[in-house]
Parts: C-alpha cells; sequence; structure tokens
C-alpha cells in the first residue's frame, strides 16, 4: 500500500471556474481554502475546506488485482455538517467488468476540488454550498445506483447486506435538461435538500462526443468529462483552521506536518470532533476522548479550543437519567429517519449509545437494534482530570467550563449544567464499580448488555470473539476512571462528593490489583510452538516463527465467555497498552511480569507475537485451539489480524511513560537510573527498573515498536490497514479490498484519515530510550 500526499492552500474561492454562478455569491474568505489530496489505491481521496463548506470526496477506481466482487467504480461526496453525503455507483456499458476507470481531474474547476455557493432562498435560511470537479470516464458508464442524503444510509448499504430503504430512495428525483442530468433529494425534514449535477465539460477536447442521457432512473454517461456539483442546504459547522487547533507551543506542526495539521483541521469544529472521514464524520464519544487524550500535549487549550470542544460535546450529550456518555451521535437525515422509525415526527439528534441497522428478509425492512458502548463513561473523567486539573489553562476555567449550560445541542440536558452532567456520570461510574470492590468475583465485572457482541473499541461482529467481559475496560478503564475521579474530587470539582476524595482511589486498588488474573493466560512452551506450528499449516503461509518462543507464552484474553462456550477468548492482543498508558500501578508482582509480557508479543514476528512488516497487529488468534479463532480473526475482519494507528501511538506512549518511571537516561546503569530520579517523580521506584532483563526487554520492545511505526510512516493517518504475505514480506494492504470473514455482511473499508489516527502529531520516539 502506497499513500501519496498533496496538499495546497487555494484562493478564497478555490480556482476560476467557467460555471461561475457555482461560487460568485459566496462570501468572502479571510483565509485561504485548503485542499488536501490523498491517494490510497484503490481510492483516491480529496479534501477541501474553506469559510463557508468543509467536503470530502473519494473516488475508488478498481486496480488489476482487485476483488471485483468488492471493488467496483464508486464516488462519494461527504459533508461533516448533518453527516451527509451522496454516493454514485458506476458500471462500464458494453465492455467487461473491472474495465471502467473513473477519476476527478485538475481543472479550471478545481484541482480538483472547487466550491459551490448559491445563496439562501429566502433569505435567512442556508445557503447551498459543495464543491464541483471534472468527473472523467474512460469508457461509456452508467450510474446504477445513487445514495442521497447521510453518511449512515451509505454505511447501511456498504457495509451491510445492501440495505437501503425505500422511503428515502424513492424520493430522489431525476431530471433532465438542456445543460444535463441531476439528481436532488428533499431530507425528510422537508427543508434540506442534496443535489447532484452533471454535465459535459465543454472546454476538454477529450470530451468532444461525450454525452449525458437519462432514460428513466438510469443516468448513462460517454467516455469524456463531465462538470459534477455537489451541494446541501444544511447549516455548517464553525471550522477549526490548522492553527486555531494547536496550541500555542505546537503551531509550528502546521508548517512541519501539513497534511496531518490540515486533517486534523477537517475533523475539527467548535461545536465538536469528528471522528473520520468519511464514514465517521460525526461525533464519536470515545474516539474523540481517545484522541483528545493522545493528543492533549498539542491541542489548542482555553475558551473556544479543541480540548474544550472535545470536553463539551461529550458533557452536552450526557443522559442525564442515568450518566451513561454518549458513544455515537445521529443528526441530519438520518437523526429524522430513526425518529420516525419511533414514532416521531423530528429531527432532533439522537444518542443511542452504539445504534445499527440490520436487515430482515422476511419483513423485508429494517431493524433498529441499539448497542450500548460500556467503554466510553469511563474516559470522560480521565480526559477531565487531565485538562481541569493537570493542565493550567484547563485548571484556570474549570469553574466557568463547568458552569456552562447544557442544552443547546441536546435538549433534553436543559436546565443542567456542564458541571451537574459530570457529576451524574462519575457517580454511575462510582456505582458500577462499587459491587467488584466489595467482592472481587467474576460476577461483578464489568460486562456487555445482555445479548450484545460489541460494546468497547472492538466493537465488530468478531472483534472480542463473542466475549461478554472486555479485557480493556475492566483492567484498565475502571481503574482509570476512577483515580480521576478520586483527583477530580480533591481538587474541589465535586464538592457535594467530597468523601470520593479517598474512597475513589480504595475502588481504584481493588480494581488495578485484582482484575488482571481473570483474564491471564499461560501457555507452555512446547504447546505455544506446536499451536503456531498448527496455526501456520492451516492459515499464514510464511514461517510459523516457532523458533521464537523460548518460554511460556503469556498474554490476557481479549475477553471472557466467549462464542462456542469458551471460558476465554484466548486471543493475544495489544489492549496491554490502555494500562501502559493510563495506569501507574504499585503492585510490582503484577506491574513486572506485565511489562515483559507485553514486550515479548511485542517483539516476536507473527504467528508467534504480534509484530509483522506492516505494523503491530491488534489481535493474533494462533493461541486459540478452537477453529473459531482463526475463522473470525483475519486479515479481513475490522478488528482481527490488522494494524490500527492508535494502538500503535497508545502503546508507543505507555512504554515510554512506564520506563519513564525509572527515569531513564542512555547508558546508565540500573543504580544511576534510581539515583538519577528527580523529586517530583513519584515513589516507590517499579521494581522492574532494578531488574536489568525486564527493564531493557521493555526498552528492546519500544524500540522495535518505533521501528516498526517509522517504517510504515505512510499509513499512520490511516484508520486501519491489513497486510498479504507475499515473496517473505508482510506487504501492507488496504483493509477494504480484503474479503470480509463469513457471516459479515458486508466489508468495512478503513477512513484514509481517522482522529485517533493523527495522534503521532503529539506521540513522538524519545530518543533517551535507543
Amino acid at each position: 500500500m502506497r499513500i501519496i500526499i498533496q496538499l495546497s492552500l487555494l484562493a478564497s474561492l478555490g480556482a476560476a471556474t467557467s460555471d461561475a454562478y457555482l461560487a460568485r455569491s459566496a462570501p468572502k474568505c479571510s483565509d485561504p481554502a485548503s485542499t488536501l489530496s490523498l491517494t490510497d489505491l484503490p481510492y483516491h481521496n480529496y479534501f477541501y475546506s474553506d469559510c463557508n463548506v468543509a467536503t470530502q470526496a473519494v473516488v475508488t477506481t478498481p486496480q488489476q488485482d482487485s476483488d471485483l466482487s468488492i471493488i467496483g467504480p464508486r464516488l462519494i461526496i461527504a459533508w461533516p455538517a448533518g453527516d451527509s453525503g451522496a454516493c454514485m455507483f458506476f458500471e462500464p456499458q458494453g465492455s467487461p467488468n473491472g474495465t471502467l476507470a473513473i477519476e476527478l481531474v485538475n481543472s479550471t474547476i478545481g484541482a480538483p476540488l472547487g466550491p459551490v455557493y448559491s445563496a439562501p432562498k429566502p433569505p435567512g435560511k442556508s445557503p447551498s454550498v459543495g464543491v464541483q470537479s471534472v468527473l472523467r470516464f474512460n469508457a461509456t458508464a452508467t450510474l446504477n445506483l445513487s445514495i442521497l442524503g447521510s453518511i449512515r444510509t451509505i454505511r447501511d448499504f456498504v457495509e451491510g447486506p445492501s440495505l437501503l430503504h425505500p422511503e428515502l430512495q424513492d424520493t430522489i428525483k431525476f431530471i433532465s435538461d438542456n445543460t444535463g442530468v441531476s439528481l436532488q433529494r428533499t431530507w425528510l425534514d422537508n427543508v434540506t435538500t442534496t443535489k447532484l449535477h452533471f454535465k459535459p465539460f465543454g472546454n476538454s477536447s477529450s470530451n468532444s462526443n461525450g454525452q449525458v442521457r437519462l432514460s428513466n432512473k438510469t443516468v448513462t454517461f460517454g467516455a469524456g468529462d463531465y462538470i459534477m456539483s455537489a451541494s446541501i442546504n444544511y447549516p455548517q459547522l464553525t471550522a477549526l483552521k490548522p492553527k486555531s487547533v494547536l496550541n500555542t507551543a505546537s503551531k509550528t506542526l502546521a508548517a512541519e506536518q501539513p497534511a496531518q495539521a490540515a486533517a486534523l483541521s477537517f475533523l475539527s469544529y467548535s461545536e465538536k470532533l469528528m471522528a473520520g472521514a468519511w464514514r465517521f464524520l460525526t461525533y464519536f464519544g470515545r474516539d474523540s476522548m481517545i484522541s483528545a487524550l493522545l493528543l492533549e500535549p498539542v491541542l489548542s487549550d482555553g475558551q473556544g479550543s479543541a480540548m474544550e470542544a472535545v470536553i463539551g460535546a461529550v458533557l452536552e450529550r450526557v443522559n442525564r437519567t442515568d450518566g451513561t456518555v454518549c458513544h455515537e451521535e445521529t443528526v441530519g437525515d438520518y437523526a429524522t429517519w430513526t425518529n420516525a422509525q419511533k414514532g416521531l415526527n423530528s429531527s432532533a439528534m439522537g444518542c443511542d449509545y452504539k445504534m445499527v441497522s440490520t436487515y430482515s428478509s422476511s419483513t423485508h425492512v429494517a431493524i433498529l437494534t441499539y448497542f450500548q458502548q460500556i467503554d466510553t463513561d469511563y474516559f470522560l473523567p480521565v480526559l477531565m482530570e487531565r485538562y481541569l486539573v493537570q493542565n493550567p489553562v484547563g485548571k484556570k476555567r474549570s469553574s466557568t467550563f463547568l458552569n456552562t449550560t447544557a442544552g443547546t445541542i441536546n435538549p433534553a440536558n436543559a436546565n443542567l449544567t456542564w458541571g451537574d452532567l459530570a457529576l451524574i456520570s462519575s457517580e454511575r461510574v462510582m456505582r458500577l464499580a462499587r459491587p467488584f470492590f466489595l467482592d472481587q468475583t467474576k460476577a461483578n465485572l464489568i460486562r456487555l448488555n445482555e445479548g450484545e457482541v460489541v460494546g468497547e473499541w472492538r466493537d465488530s461482529t468478531y472483534g472480542l470473539g463473542g466475549g461478554q467481559i472486555p479485557y480493556d475496560v475492566n483492567t484498565a478503564l475502571v481503574p482509570a476512571a476512577l483515580r480521576a475521579i478520586g483527583t477530580l474530587a480533591r481538587s474541589g470539582l465535586y464538592p457535594k462528593q467530597r468523601h470520593w476524595s479517598t474512597l475513589a482511589d480504595k475502588y481504584a486498588k481493588v480494581w488495578e490489583d485484582s482484575t488482571l488474573s481473570f483474564f491471564a493466560v499461560e501457555i507452555p512452551k512446547e504447546r505455544a510452538q506446536s499451536l503456531v506450528q498448527s496455526y501456520a499449516k492451516s492459515h499464514f503461509p510464511g514461517p510459523s516463527q516457532a523458533d521464537s518462543i523460548d518460554s511460556a507464552v503469556h498474554f490476557h484474553a481479549v475477553a471472557l465467555e466467549g462464542s462456542n462456550n469458551l471460558s476465554k477468548v484466548e486471543v493475544m492482543n495489544t489492549d496491554d497498552c490502555f494500562r501502559h498508558f493510563l495506569l501507574n500501578t504499585t503492585n510490582d508482582a503484577q506491574l513486572t511480569p506485565f511489562l515483559n509480557q507485553s514486550a515479548n508479543n511485542i517483539k516476536r514476528t507473527f504467528p508467534a507475537g504480534l509484530m509483522t512488516d506492516a505494523g503491530m497487529i491488534v489481535a493474533n488468534p494462533a493461541f486459540g485451539n478452537d477453529p473459531i479463532y482463526a475463522q473470525n480473526f483475519t486479515t479481513g475482519a475490522y478488528h482481527g489480524t490488522v494494524i490500527w494507528s492508535w494502538q500503535l501511538a497508545m502503546m508507543a506512549k505507555g512504554l515510554e511513560m512506564q520506563l519513564g518511571r525509572c527515569e531513564v537516561q542512555s547508558n546508565f546503569s540500573v543504580g544511576s537510573r534510581i539515583r538519577g530520579r528527580q523529586n517530583s517523580v513519584p515513589s516507590p521506584v517499579p521494581a522492574f527498573c532494578t531488574d536489568d532483563s525486564v527493564y531493557y526487554n521493555v526498552k528492546d520492545a519500544y524500540n522495535t515498536l518505533w521501528d516498526s511505526i517509522e517504517a510504515n510512516s505512510e499509513q499512520l493517518s490511516a484508520e486501519v490497514w491489513s497486510w498479504v504475505y507475499r515473496e517473505g514480506k508482510f506487504v501492507t494492504t488496504p483493509l477494504g479490498v480484503l474479503p470480509a470473514p463469513p457471516g459479515v455482511g458486508g466489508q468495512t473499508e478503513s477512513n484514509i484519515r481517522q482522529l485517533w489516527s493523527l495522534t503521532f502529531l503529539a506521540v513522538n520516539r524519545n530518543e533517551n530510550y535507543r
């Protein structure tokens, strides 16, 4: 996989256009428009943003080696405003499948995107805004399916069993006039309209015979160039420019890493930060908080900042009844549609904490299923403590910030403040943590809601292997949240719950010390070697790496109570990173072997460990004896033997933080490490600091990981990627081009840019640890 990046700044209204009416009336922007081009074959991504609109376009064209059952010619236009978009599927007419190529080309219209702006009618309403470009076909093509309105509707089709909603699809209007062909659909709110327009690009000599025709609801294009415009009249968000999203000390990053800074800006707005482009152009609580925790050293702070946009968006959406933190927000056309499914005539946003649509073949209707994410609650107090207590700017603003009146976005929270909602959410954490504090049994661990298969970041069908009690939530997130609540209480931010200042820490200590044992997996050396040899023989064309296993293999199950009545989902995984990054445990009997096992698993090459040439994979099923492991955790599975950028960042930062507890200095002996510690470093010194075998094993793992991160730098800003094994190497490959595991409705493609994958703006290699 090779990602090609182009970044440029345009005049405030973009390039000149022969269709001047499309942008002539636009208000002039004080800052130039920014554009970003990212190629990750077979996907070409283009971003355009100015003071009037932010838009992404994604063009998919099959390559010679593409699986044509998965990859076909497709164009997506996506807007963060309203999480809205348009999706167009093309196919060749009169030529074999796989021969049609489509592309957006640079022209006088844009490079390749230019702005669209039409003044509001009547005045006071939202203008129609969007982008235009020149769309090129190498052969005669048919537009055989269009989806207009919501990104969620597009995802229902692309990632599910080709799910379409007739009440949405049947309202698309097809119009032919003297200039070309238009498609438009008025949203269910009866106010907003999505419009597409295609007409021959007369200035192109290559398009002399190009014509666009409409027959019933089928649009046909001759080979050649066409002006494509796409617009919506939905209220836009307030963008945070690259220099506004970064703090004063980090503003140089906009010039030093312009592509990453531009992507961060595209996903950042005063109202909220978006999770990813194109599939997640909306609020996701967990994603934004993990991103803020990792990006905190560089994110802007203070009033109107990125940090306050993240925390404020989360607090605004807390469920006032039980303190649950909203995972995913439903807005725009999809919000109107989901409200209608519940008998409500409303376009109000919704927080359903994880909502998916399935399709009933017997009734031919969509069935809404609501899955509550159980991990999102625990990130909120951690992020609040980092910003409102540890950050000097945030600490100074804590009172004003928490006194902000809620209800602007979520009317259900009217008459409360953000501080009220923070307290309600922390009360939930304390309430859920209490049973295990009193009685350390498996029954009192945090589990997924009844009947659900997702509930934390591995939220795909097979992400937890059917497990009901997740490793990361119980061993890291709960105690980290409790520690944070204790600090917030001691800082006076919870005046009604002052007793939490000591009680929360008592809870946390029990959770830190007593949860790991439930998930521990130990496989004797000979058994481990046999398992990876068997796995490689059946599921992996490369060497088993069994010789690298020189002792018993230790890891922690990704979850308990898995599919096929498994007591533990014995999948080696990267979720150790949560404890490394979020906790400074003092139980040396656990910490030393825990760090050592993490180091061993990172250093060993798959299938004996987690490392590949493409990066550290998030799940390794080779040590699970049941065939279901290898079947579900594949290179095509969203949370299978694949690489997630933010997990690389959190693992790298977490190991650095643990090594930092020893005050490591280059070339120092163990004794020097301890004697050289500064008074500001908390005691006691972790025992692993004085154990050379463990300390240097962790240090070696840190460097092994960073060598891999640097070797795969072109992929780091993407959401997730996979690999194929070819000619003795793990070759990086987009996830979306590989077949999904059995039983999954459709393949999940990666976002070219994901908010929590931009964290390498703040996470850097510590040269002292080489």
